[in-house]
């Protein structure tokens, strides 16, 4: 592309690991390994072979970012190639490394906070499009016990890994407000356990009150 002056777009995505035969460190890996040179920065590479436009993102998961930058990258007045180096650690290499770390933590007592991330029955539309533009394989779709919603809506099974690219797609396309994240907290501060006994309380009570001004129609018979 340097070479034939070529006025492209190239965008280069490194997990940081070799994925197709296990996960094994390649140069640009960001983990210290004692046998081999890792953390060598691909856009650095990119600028020794001659390309003048380079943008490093080291988290492909927010969406926006991303996008502006393919935007930036498809209008910028400068002549040449342009590449986007696309870095985010593979998730499956990332859970492999983290969870053991994590429930070491935990054993020990030390509060830690799992992220997840759901979506909200009651908002969302059934219209898939996160499905479609995602393609995460945690998300799926689920039948409601309800008559007068014959879509089924979207939804996240447990083996969500608590990236937040869902939501970001949702929100960086306008799709809708219904994703939400919830961080689930284990060996919580004595504050923290205090704070949600008291919200659990005052839900419950403002649940109550809705329900009981709520129209009751009388069974056919009645």
């Amino acid at each position: 592309m340097v070479f034939n002056k070529s006025d492209s777009v190239a965008v280069v995505v490194d997990n940081y690991y070799s994925a197709a035969t296990g996960g094994q460190d390649v140069l640009s890996s960001r983990a210290p390994n004692d046998t081999k040179s890792t953390n060598n920065p691909i856009a650095k590479a990119v600028e020794g072979a001659g390309v003048k436009w380079v943008r490093q993102i080291d988290h492909t998961y927010y969406v926006g970012k991303m996008r502006d930058t393919l935007r930036e990258a498809l209008t910028t007045d400068v002549e040449g190639p342009k590449v986007i180096v696309a870095s985010s650690e593979c998730m499956l290499n990332r859970q492999r490394r983290e969870k053991p770390q994590r429930s070491k933590a935990i054993k020990a007592g030390t509060r830690v906070a799992v992220p997840r991330f759901g979506v909200d029955e009651d908002i969302c539309t059934g219209d898939h499009a996160c499905i479609r533009l995602s393609g995460c394989p945690s998300l799926s779709v689920k039948h409601l016990d309800d008559p007068l919603r014959d879509d089924p809506v979207a939804a996240i099974d447990q083996s969500c890994v608590g990236c937040g690219n869902c939501g970001e797609v949702a929100d960086a396309a306008v799709l809708c407000p219904s994703f939400y994240r919830a961080d689930v907290l284990h060996n919580p501060t004595t504050f923290e356990n205090w704070w949600f006994r008291t919200t659990a309380r005052l839900i419950s009570w403002l649940q109550n009150r809705r329900t009981a001004r709520q129209i009751s129609f009388a069974e056919p018979g009645q």
